[in-house]
């Protein structure tokens, strides 16, 4: 098992990275999240990882957060969960977001990640639910967190419906709620703020 890689960064995509460790390069699928959490370390890092092995594929997951790596471990533990999709996932809600929505039983915010149905959403919520629980960071009880989810949710819906990708959304509105983390934004703002981030529908 290998836990974890620290070294330099010499390719980078959004869902993967190619990490230099002592001349020796590690292809790492990682989600949004982590890929957002490392750009902003540069080229050294140290990440964290999950290998997958099967009978034809040898695949290492990335994580910038052990919250992160345990969720994954959670999803893939589902039936009709594999890695591909928990890293979809983990790429459309933040863990902290995903747990919320989990433990709230927020259909609208899980059926808003990109492959991710009503059925899917369901299970999801019935099997992780206990696992997950309130959780420290979850905020299940907190309105606030609660209607931010909600309005996120609703502006990445109304984003793909003018044509945007669910990557070009989804990037678009990171960088809306960084920049406004001081002031809420009703849903309309959030919208219009994300279309000047969001550039062509690519």
């Amino acid at each position: 098992m290998i836990a974890f890689l620290q070294g330099t960064i010499v390719e980078r995509t959004p869902t993967e990275i190619v990490i230099d460790v002592n001349g020796v390069g590690y292809s790492v699928s990682v989600s949004l999240s982590t890929s957002h959490a490392l750009e902003s370390h540069g080229n050294e890092v140290k990440i964290l990882t999950y290998l997958h092995v099967r009978e034809d594929l040898m695949q290492l997951y990335g994580f910038a957060t052990e919250s992160e790596r345990q969720l994954f471990r959670m999803l893939i533990s589902i039936t009709g969960i594999g890695p591909k999709m928990a890293q979809g996932i983990l790429s459309g809600l933040s863990p902290v977001e995903f747990r919320e929505a989990v433990a709230t039983g927020n259909i609208l915010s899980l059926t808003s990640i990109s492959g991710v149905g009503r059925k899917t959403a369901e299970r999801l919520i019935i099997e992780l639910r206990d696992k997950i629980g309130k959780g420290e960071d979850a905020h299940a009880d907190t309105p606030a967190g609660s209607l931010q989810m909600k309005l996120r949710a609703e502006a990445i819906i109304a984003l793909m419906s003018l044509g945007y990708t669910r990557l070009s959304a989804e990037k678009a509105l990171r960088a809306v709620l960084s920049e406004t983390a001081s002031r809420d934004l009703s849903l309309e703002e959030l919208i219009k703020t994300a279309l000047r981030h969001a550039g062509s529908r690519t």
